[in-house]
């Protein structure tokens, strides 16, 4: 009877006389969307936690004197990186479906700011490597906030949404590639990851500040364990199979991007070409037109489609590549092929993207997963072959094996439509 009357009283209080309808019966809260300002911090916040794993390109040769070893083995640094960075997703990334992504960043980017500690103080080359590699392992929160943002956004403003995320990861590589060149050169590379971990701690503390504590879509089911939850995995991309092409696509692109400067943070350095570690840095300041266009084609491919768009970048990145051949003797005819390399790599990225994060809510990270495992395997073996190549071939090497992924990435690009068609037809 008190129970009743205590209904009434708040139905009245409410201007009508019924009790409220139980939790269980409610609509589900419509979503909160991002504003452009939290859009905007995240896209930062997420250059800095990305940056780490580029900080060793244009220094890449001071590394290798500094510990007294090969050009070949020093690849090993950002190779390990890459690879390690795929198992970290795969076995870490889908508990975004499981957990909020704010509590999984939290501890995330803590483990990469005590990995980038280890790197600065690393007294022999094999703790340096260990700490990148473990570095990578922990690096998913770049790839967790994209699957979050998709989730906070209307359904047709995710191109532009993901373009801006994107922004922050093109962002934080030009930073990282562009400012480590001259702090290493001016007051040496391990004042560079110094620099590296202060940011990471600030990182640290503001990211879960800015990030919801639940996110719809990731609770937990009854007698779901974690080993279940990885092998759902497979059921997935049984069901949406075109992430195995947007992931190939990706490998290819991103393969060619560590490949190319991986190999100039050696060509440039070089005696044929004699430049310091800084011209390197200097050089990967051209990447600033990403900040401008990055957004620009996730809206253009908004209207016209991320499998037409994609087709269209990846030709434009493979003209690009094609001309490093010629023009690796001059640093101002480089500039050419590295705009469109820049133009084209970040924008294709968004694209390959798109194929996927307007699927399920619940299963967009475990989609993601996939896509980046298979990412950084391409890039794990462009950062190793890079230095290889060059190591065998010099520079022309170089520029003729990332013109052979460029152009498969491109046959790729063309023919999704049709594997696409035949799929939906099916």
């Amino acid at each position: 009877m008190v129970k009743a009357c205590a209904g009434r009283v708040i139905g009245l209080g409410w201007g009508m006389d019924t009790a409220p309808a139980p939790a269980d019966t409610l609509p589900p809260p419509s979503p909160k969307y991002l504003t452009n300002r939290e859009l905007y911090v995240l896209a930062g916040a997420t250059a800095v936690v990305v940056a780490n794993a580029y900080y060793i390109h244009p220094i890449i040769s001071l590394v290798a004197d500094g510990f007294g070893i090969s050009h070949a083995m020093i690849g090993m640094v950002p190779a390990f990186n890459q690879v390690a960075l795929a198992l970290g997703i795969l076995l870490l990334l889908p508990l975004g479906d499981w957990f909020s992504n704010r509590r999984l960043v939290s501890v995330l980017v803590a483990a990469q700011c005590a990995s980038v500690a280890v790197m600065a103080f690393a007294p022999h080359y094999g703790l340096f490597v260990l700490g990148s590699t473990v570095l990578g392992f922990f690096t998913i929160a770049p790839y967790l906030l994209p699957a979050y943002v998709s989730k906070r956004v209307a359904p047709g403003d995710l191109g532009r949404a993901t373009g801006i995320i994107t922004t922050g990861i093109v962002g934080g590589i030009l930073v990282a590639r562009a400012g480590a060149g001259v702090v290493a050169e001016y007051f040496g590379w391990r004042t560079v990851y110094f620099i590296a971990a202060s940011l990471m701690l600030a990182v640290t503390f503001l990211l879960p500040r800015i990030m919801e504590p639940r996110e719809a879509g990731n609770d937990r089911q009854a007698g779901q364990n974690y080993w279940r939850l990885i092998l759902s995995i497979g059921g997935i991309v049984r069901d949406f199979p075109e992430i195995l092409l947007s992931g190939a696509i990706q490998a290819l692109g991103f393969g060619v991007f560590l490949a190319v400067w991986m190999g100039l943070g050696l060509h440039l350095t070089s005696p044929e070409m004699g430049y310091g570690v800084d011209v390197v840095g200097y050089l990967a300041v051209l990447g600033v037109v990403n900040l401008y266009t990055t957004p620009r084609f996730g809206a253009w491919a908004d209207r016209i489609g991320p499998r037409r768009a994609r087709l269209a970048l990846s030709g434009t990145q493979l003209v690009g590549v094609a001309m490093l051949f010629f023009m690796g003797h001059s640093i101002w005819l480089l500039m050419i092929p590295i705009i469109m390399m820049n133009v084209g790599g970040p924008a294709l990225d968004v694209c390959n993207r798109m194929t996927f994060l307007n699927r399920a809510p619940d299963i967009r990270t475990r989609l993601m997963t996939v896509y980046i495992v298979i990412m950084f395997l391409g890039g794990g073996a462009g950062s190793w072959a890079g230095t290889a190549v060059y190591d065998a071939a010099g520079w022309h090497g170089t520029a003729l094996l990332a013109l052979a992924m460029s152009v498969t990435m491109f046959g790729l690009c063309l023919w999704s439509f049709r594997w696409t068609d035949k799929t939906q037809a099916a």
